[in-house]
């Protein structure tokens, strides 16, 4: 603390120096440690009682009457939960004796007129020691003035209205390992010094909790109660994905007796990217969210009986296509895709029934009566309607003849109404699709391997024609990478999820060069959402993201202020010369104070090539099947290198050639926007158009 901000102060500040402020931090620790000691207690009572209990059951067993043995059984189901949650407080105090806080505000509310020093910290703590302030969950409503205002006037909001006052003082800290390795007075700007530390930072194997420098914008949507729906369009390095993990915290911490982490679901792009963020909810103090993938998804509504291409191997192929499938995707990538399903549907309605009479020795079922009691189960699926059509002919049977049916009358209803319906095979009715379009050459299967483009329609199909029930628990859906989801996959996913829902990606990161998912495309779908955009990126340094705008502009990409190295691009005349300037680049890193290196290609045998060329224990390849994020050397694809972040990157082989296309523009952005502190592009030959 300077001497001008000391003058700032009021000399009646509780821990009014650094000094002070380490001493008590010393008196915080020593609390946490008698706590740590009390739950390591409880926990242990815990563990004697349930052993008791076990070998009291195990040895009355024979002896004890079902009543003894239900509240034997009861007992011993408390005392579990009862251990489950000192395990988990203990925990909680574990982790906040590493970290006990990481702000300070003083805040004077207007009832009152007394100072209230409020310190904030990932989990809340109360101290037995008087003269000990609370520490604030940072999900607490008070301590949402931490990260909205700055001094002077302020406001949180409770259950009970709103609570107005001063800040009188912010402070933030950075603890580690229990020592306070600074302090800084927040009397400006707010978090701009620590965010600058924080972002220096090399980057760590998982994702990390943010809570220490939240911004306002994304306070907003984290702490956001009100939004059924809530789509985050935010540029590369913004930290959308955090923040909606962020998000999930606040509202189980919000609603904890209405929502739990089993009625939420995300859906994440690929099992490395579930990898790598597994480490945020935990941090936090929740337990980890059930997460899938779209093929996941897919495979569990298909029943697993449908073998599917995987949508990455589509993207592959799309490199290397001669326009056929092109056309295919493109056309099911649409809006209008969706409206001609819903118009076969319509179509079906009324055709898939040809209604005949039926006649039942002196009995004859009308073909009107027929039809008349199909249609009025309009409202149930068509493929679950022809049970309940049996059995309304077969009343209508049995009253015309006045007795009961024989088997065999009951079984020709059965037939009679069989041969009046179209087929009841889903994919025989989404090929029929075509066939009413009269474009039987945009659906293709190779052997029994349905194209990827095709899942989602297919599921449509079952959803729309057959109706499934399942995932009727998730109350919150959380759907990454919105950019790569065609319209027909987010009429899946309405139809699948009834409950809230927050959607995030960026338009300018689609993989699939014929959809690209804007926040406007996907309102159009979900017209009641909230939009929310975040324009500034904290990821790379000022000097890569300038470079990153060169290969596409994004004119409302708002740049932080953090220097660092110029991104290069180094060319060679032949393949041999630039593979031996990797082998270089990888020696340097490794030499140096970073911890992870990502060397991002364009396609699969590129990086299974170099793999083998720079075959050495810190190096991984990251592939399709991959389901883990390690440091050291990754070797990846653009599709499974987005949603992550690494110290350094090198983007080889980026001539003419490679990266030609517009859709190879968007490649090579994404490719170059994961670095944080260092980028090195390198090619063979001309390089490409893209790298002005």
């Amino acid at each position: 603390m300077n001497s001008d901000q000391q003058k700032r102060v009021s000399t009646d500040i509780v821990n009014y120096t650094e000094q002070e402020e380490r001493d008590y931090l010393e008196r915080i620790l020593q609390e946490l440690d008698w706590a740590i000691e009390q739950a390591d207690r409880a926990v242990r009572e815990y563990s004697r009682e349930f052993r008791q209990n076990q070998d009291y059951l195990f040895d009355q067993r024979s002896g004890m009457d079902e009543a003894d043995l239900v509240s034997a059984g009861q007992s011993i189901t408390r005392m579990t939960q009862e251990s489950g949650a000192g395990l988990a407080t203990r925990r909680r105090l574990v982790k906040l004796s590493q970290t006990p806080y990481f702000g300070r505000i003083d805040f004077t509310p207007q009832v009152t007129g007394q100072r209230m020093p409020i310190y904030i910290g990932i989990h809340s703590f109360v101290a037995n020691t008087p003269g000990l302030y609370p520490i604030y969950d940072w999900r607490a409503p008070v301590s949402s003035m931490f990260y909205d205002f700055e001094l002077g006037d302020a406001w949180y909001k409770t259950p009970g209205g709103t609570v107005k006052g001063t800040i009188e003082l912010r402070r933030q800290y950075r603890i580690r390992r229990s020592k306070m390795e600074f302090m800084i007075e927040n009397d400006v700007n707010i978090q701009d010094d620590v965010l600058q530390l924080e972002l220096s930072r090399s980057s760590d194997e998982k994702m990390r909790n943010i809570v220490a420098t939240i911004q306002r914008d994304q306070n907003a949507i984290i702490r956001n109660e009100t939004s059924t729906i809530m789509i985050i369009q935010g540029v590369a390095g913004s930290g959308k994905t955090s923040i909606a993990i962020h998000r999930i915290a606040f509202l189980l911490y919000r609603f904890r007796d209405e929502l739990s982490s089993g009625d939420i679901l995300i859906i994440s792009p690929n099992r490395v990217f579930s990898d790598y963020i597994s480490n945020v909810l935990p941090e936090l103090g929740e337990t980890q969210i059930p997460e899938m993938g779209m093929e996941d998804l897919a495979r569990e509504l298909l029943e697993h009986k449908v073998n599917f291409q995987t949508f990455l191997q589509q993207v592959f192929a799309l490199m290397n296509d001669s326009g056929e499938l092109g056309e295919r995707v493109r056309f099911k990538s649409s809006m209008e895709f969706v409206n001609l399903l819903n118009r076969y549907f319509v179509y079906l309605e009324n055709q898939w029934l040809r209604a005949r009479d039926i006649k039942i020795g002196t009995a004859t079922v009308p073909a009107a009566f027929v039809r008349e009691r199909f249609d009025a189960l309009q409202r149930t699926p068509i493929l679950q309607r022809l049970p309940m059509l049996v059995d309304e002919v077969q009343a209508y049977v049995r009253t015309e003849l006045n007795r009961k049916l024989t088997g065999r009358e009951k079984t020709r209803i059965f037939q009679a109404l069989n041969e009046a319906a179209s087929s009841q095979s889903v994919l025989e009715l989404y090929k029929g699709f075509y066939t009413w379009l009269k474009r039987e050459d945009l659906f293709r299967m190779e052997g029994d391997v349905l194209e990827y483009a095709d899942v989602f329609p297919l599921i449509y199909c079952r959803l729309r024609l057959e109706g499934i029930s399942m995932f009727q628990h998730v109350k919150h859906l959380v759907v990454d990478e919105m950019q790569d989801y065609t319209p027909v996959q987010y009429a899946v996913l309405a139809r699948l999820f009834q409950g809230r829902k927050t959607i995030l990606g960026d338009a300018s990161q689609a993989i699939n060069p014929y959809n690209s998912a804007t926040a406007d495309d996907i309102r159009k779908l979900f017209p009641q959402a909230d939009v929310v955009k975040l324009n500034r990126s904290y990821r790379s340094t000022y000097e890569i993201t300038r470079f990153t705008q060169r290969i596409m502009t994004d004119p409302d990409l708002q740049i932080i202020e953090r220097h660092g190295e110029e991104p290069q691009v180094v060319g060679f005349q032949s393949a041999e010369e630039e593979e031996a300037e990797i082998k270089r680049l990888v020696s340097d890193f490794r030499a140096s104070e970073y911890r992870i290196l990502a060397i991002v290609c364009k396609t699969p045998s590129q990086a299974e090539y170099l793999f083998d060329t720079l075959s050495a224990s810190d190096v991984s390849l990251l592939t399709e099947d991959s389901d883990a994020f390690r440091e050291g050397v990754v070797i990846t694809t653009v599709p499974l290198a987005k949603g992550l972040e690494f110290d350094e990157v090198i983007v080889p082989y980026a001539s003419v050639d490679n990266y030609a296309t517009e859709g190879d523009r968007r490649l090579l952005y994404i490719a170059c926007t994961r670095a944080m502190h260092r980028l090195t592009v390198t090619h063979t030959g001309k390089r490409s158009p893209w790298l002005v």
